[in-house]
């Protein structure tokens, strides 16, 4: 399995009103990896072709981020099949290596074209697996 990570700092506009990262922020994150996943494994030819679409998230929420918090977003496809990925994320407190939050996000591949799920191809499954 190939992993991705990106890092982010939690600033002010992340927060809630308890002073720790808001939820809808940690969707945001779940979001961003998984795209910069895509940008970074997926050929130009791919990202023309497909656009990737949620259709399920589960977020276990493990330990809170405060202001200034250094955090790693760790992603990877955990399965594969028809129109449908299961991608993992992971977010880490960067200092300490607490696990945070971790989440599975079911995905479905649709055409660009054609706006409709398409079967995702042996090519797209090879990039990350």
């Amino acid at each position: 399995m190939k992993e991705f990570e990106l890092k982010v700092t939690v600033t002010q506009d992340d927060l809630d009103d308890l002073n720790h990262v808001n939820n809808v922020r940690y969707v945001q994150w779940i979001q961003d990896v998984a795209k910069g996943h895509w940008q970074q494994a997926a050929t130009p030819d791919m990202q023309e072709q497909y656009i990737w679409v949620v259709i399920e998230h589960h977020i276990y929420y493990k330990g809170e981020a405060l202001l200034g918090d250094e955090l790693r977003l760790k992603t990877y496809i955990k399965k594969s099949a028809g129109v449908k990925s299961i991608r993992v994320v992971e977010l880490y407190h960067d200092i300490t290596d607490k696990l945070l939050l971790n989440a599975e996000t079911h995905w479905c591949l649709i055409h660009t074209k054609t706006k409709r799920p398409t079967r995702i191809p042996q090519d797209v499954k090879d990039i990350f697996i």
